[in-house]
């Protein structure tokens, strides 16, 4: 028995790994994620509206943000497992209603950023999502949320 048999493999089915490259620093990108006055801005799919309510960043830190979407609220409620600025954030969290009550298996977001002299490029994984359908909301929802991510960039500094 090789040391291989004890990674533990993920399902391909229920993960979620989106590439983007942004056309703003490194450090920008990392505080766009990280500072809660940049995330109001941009946080959630196009056409939400979020507020921050909760966020002590450092290692078992918890994170809520409220969402209000044009089908209602949405809360995303968790806790930051590693801050590495401004290479690596990872967190562990799930949907939420309005009194903090899970409502979804819990993920874990892992956000790696390369610097591409200028620019960045964010590496987002998040898994393990309890269903393939899960695991494809959250990408229409990502997806959307980062190219609210590159509007947003386009005019901070």
């Amino acid at each position: 028995m090789g040391a291989a048999h004890n990674l533990v493999s993920e399902p391909a089915d229920r993960v979620l790994k989106i590439e983007r490259v942004f056309d703003a620093p490194r450090d920008l990108v990392f505080r766009a994620w990280t500072e809660p006055e940049h995330m109001a801005k941009w946080f959630g799919p196009r056409g939400f509206k979020s507020t921050v309510e909760k966020h002590d960043l450092r290692p078992g830190g918890a994170y809520r943000i409220h969402m209000l979407g044009p089908d209602g609220d949405h809360w995303s409620q968790g806790v930051f497992r590693e801050i590495d600025p401004p290479k690596r954030l990872v967190m562990v969290g799930s949907w939420a209603d309005a009194q903090g009550n899970l409502t979804r298996p819990q993920t874990t977001l892992t956000l790696l950023f390369d610097d591409l002299g200028g620019k960045t490029r964010l590496t987002l994984h998040n898994a393990i999502f309890e269903s393939t359908t899960a695991r494809d909301m959250h990408q229409s929802g990502w997806s959307s949320s980062l190219d609210c991510l590159a509007e947003y960039l386009a005019t901070a500094r």
